[in-house]
């Protein structure tokens, strides 16, 4: 061009470099194009005007449906559009590619954009195209990526999970090698996550200022993405920050806001390894796992600040266990329910009584709110403060229940809330066990040969509910060896177990274990709540759906954990029962307490046998006296027996039943149609050895039978011996 000759016109230039002019309006719905771009899209080569249908059929439908997200990108970011479209013809044939770069607008009468740009024919794809194709099947695989990235990162529940989630995903046709996620506390920036680095690596970007000269500070301060193509770009837009991301030999970094409800909480880098050019794809993905990874950091934070606030209730409520007790050992766990504001109200104690004596106690009251953990702490130390006064067991739980009713019953009793409790007073001395239970699961007993027995006691109605309730008490002895486990309903239940599955569960774990006290706790625990699942980023795992409060009492006893009696046999496993006459159900739980403790005999026909000789025993006195029946069973090692299974030398099992009548049971022959009469001839014909001895008071029926060998399948004894 010669000097002082015109400028060519704009659109003869762009026309020159085979480049349209086209102009969007999405208020009116029309798409203006200029010769050349009407050529470009296949119609003739002269300026038209278009409907979005009508120029929407010249695009690849595919390609169409992009468009509305990138320009939405642009507008947020500030940044131009740009996008690469197929064009098609009459017969859906791709007859060319073209490349779309516009400035979009909003228009402030009508809320929408409006669009002025360019259009270019393209031949090959972008220098990231190994990476980024343009493809419909790369845009498949982009949904799904992010449909599977934004339900991994929905089911992530705490900080550390999501970031364990974000480092994991592999976004398609380019994936970041490091990672870290800032955020902002004041005027200064933090570190909450990284991956990809070095431990340490972190700490020059910790409490840095965010007027720093950093890119995360600016996103930070400014809400508005920052993508670096190269290390040239970095060097020359932060000089300042650059050394500090030298060392890492990264080729491009994208720092993106993590934004919360219009409120910016912090920044996530991602960096490559190579050159990234950025495309409107690549922006667009990585634009919406920052969205959804702000949403799971902010639902993850929230949580944790929920949890932080439930656990420091309810833990500030709870004791700590008194000093150690001469010849026993006491271990306690609390288990805190799942997440959210759900504060429970178990809750344990352990109380020091004079002479020596202390108490346990443990319940659970109704509900999982502030309320129940208010109600927790009130009634805990109104039951210490009752048993501190020298009150028996039963006194302590009737007071305590009249203190629950009178702080919940409203005017219109729809506050009236109740609580399981089971109270035990402990004399270290003799291993004397004094309970009360009100509504509350029994305790079990774990003997000192590892058999675990449920010990049914006598029990009242749950506190709170009737203001004049009785609590009757039961006396048990815990022997040398033996341990003793109280517990709430949160560790039978929980994982879908009713009572009768979840306690067959917790006396497996306590059958098997063979370690101290915090190590039977602990392996209870853990058993029966266990960790979250990390190790995959399906729907993670929390089986807290109650809390769990566990107490265990341990009596220590000699080196062979068994107690010697008279006549050189050894207890191995004992258990006692009463049995009232006004309580006639429990000779069925007397059968069930036989049957526990004889639940590895050798013989099975032996254990029928014994169970149906208590029935028998139990019976007679309920009938024939006035009196209460007490059943103590125990199993012995017997060293003049003969072996039985398992290598065990002789065990024999010995039941006796003590009553304060006077008249001696005698045998008699009754006749075919007789309805009683024939317990003393059962226990003659089943019995090894029986008896009847007479006491001070009253009198005590006893049976013995020795341990037989386990006869094999189809084995009949020999008639003749």
């Amino acid at each position: 061009m010669r000097t002082g000759e015109p400028l060519p016109a704009v659109g003869d230039v762009l026309a020159a470099l085979a480049t349209g002019l086209w102009r969007y309006d999405a208020a009116a719905g029309l798409v203006t194009l200029d010769a050349e771009a009407a050529r470009l899209v296949g119609l003739p080569a002269q300026a038209t005007t278009l409907t979005q249908a009508g120029i929407r059929a010249r695009f690849h439908p595919v390609d169409w449906n992009e468009v509305d997200g990138v320009v939405q990108l642009a507008l947020a970011e500030g940044t131009i559009a740009e996008v690469r479209m197929r064009i098609m013809d009459g017969h859906g044939r791709v007859v060319r590619t073209v490349r779309s770069r516009s400035k979009p607008s909003i228009d402030p009468r009508t809320g929408k954009y409006e669009l002025v740009g360019t259009l270019q024919e393209v031949t090959d794809p972008s220098p990231n195209a190994a990476r980024s194709p343009i493809t419909g099947d790369w845009r498949r695989s982009r949904e799904a990526f992010l449909l599977d990235a934004g339900r991994a990162l929905a089911e992530a529940r705490s900080t550390q999970e999501v970031l364990r989630v974000a480092a994991g995903l592999a976004m398609p046709g380019f994936s970041p090698d490091g990672l870290a996620v800032f955020g902002a506390e004041g005027d200064r920036l933090t570190v909450v996550g990284h991956h990809g680095h070095e431990p340490g690596d972190e700490e020059p970007f910790t409490e840095m200022s965010l007027g720093t000269d950093y890119p995360a500070a600016e996103v930070v301060r400014t809400g508005r993405a920052v993508y670096l193509s190269s290390p040239e770009e970095y060097r020359a837009r932060y000089p300042a920050s650059w050394p500090l991301a030298a060392p890492f030999g990264r080729q491009s970094w994208a720092y993106l806001p993590l934004t919360v409800a219009g409120r910016t909480m912090g920044a996530w880098m991602a960096a490559f390894k190579y050159p990234v050019t950025f495309t409107p794809d690549e922006r667009s993905v990585l634009t919406t796992v920052a969205r959804m990874l702000a949403q799971a950091l902010s639902r993850a934070g929230a949580a944790e600040t929920e949890r932080e606030l439930t656990d420091g209730l309810q833990r500030s409520m709870l004791p700590t266990l008194g000093p150690e007790i001469p010849g026993m050992a006491v271990a306690a766990r609390y288990i805190p329910t799942g997440g959210g504001l759900q504060v429970g109200g178990d809750w344990y104690d352990m109380i020091q009584l004079p002479g020596g004596r202390f108490a346990l106690t443990i319940g659970d009251v109704q509900g999982h709110d502030v309320r129940a953990a208010g109600l927790m702490g009130q009634l805990r130390i109104a039951l210490h403060a009752y048993a501190s006064e020298g009150h028996r067991p039963d006194a302590v739980l009737s007071r305590a229940s009249r203190f629950l009713y009178g702080m919940t019953y409203g005017e219109d009793g729809a506050d009236l809330r109740f609580a399981t409790c089971l109270y035990v007073e402990v004399d270290p001395a003799t291993g004397t066990l004094e309970i009360a239970r009100a509504g509350h699961p029994d305790p079990a007993i774990r003997t000192a040969d590892g058999t675990v027995l449920m010990r049914p006691t006598a029990g009242g109605l749950p506190l709170g509910i009737d203001p004049d309730a009785d609590y009757p008490t039961t006396r048990l002895v815990l022997e040398p060896g033996e341990t003793m486990l109280i517990c709430t309903d949160g560790l039978i239940e929980t994982g879908g177990h009713d009572l009768d599955t979840g306690w067959r569960r917790i006396r497996r774990i306590l059958e098997e274990h063979d370690g101290d006290t915090e190590e039977l706790a602990e392996a209870l625990v853990q058993a029966v709540h266990g960790p979250s699942s990390h190790h995959a980023t399906g729907p993670l795992t929390d089986r807290r759906e109650d809390d769990i409060a566990v107490l265990l009492l341990c009596r220590a006893g000699d080196g062979n954990r068994c107690t010697t009696v008279p006549g050189g046999r050894h207890v191995v496993r004992r258990t006692m029962l009463t049995v009232k006459q006004a309580e006639p159900e429990r000779v069925a739980v007397a059968r069930q307490q036989v049957r526990e403790l004889l639940h590895d005999w050798s013989c099975e026909d032996q254990v029928n046998s014994a169970v149906l000789l208590v029935s028998e025993v139990l019976t007679n006195v309920l009938v024939h006296t006035d009196t209460d029946a007490l059943l103590v069973a125990e199993v012995f090692s017997d060293p003049d027996g003969l072996d039985s299974v398992d290598g065990r030398r002789g065990r024999l099992v010995r039941v006796e039943v003590t009553d304060g009548g006077d008249d001696l049971p005698h045998k008699r022959d009754p006749g075919e149609l007789a309805s009683s009469g024939r317990g003393l001839v059962l226990i003659e014909l089943l019995a090894d050895a029986w008896g009847v001895d007479p006491r001070g008071e009253g009198k005590s029926t006893w049976f013995e039978l020795h341990e037989e060998p386990k006869k094999e399948y189809g084995e009949a004894e020999d008639p003749l011996l």
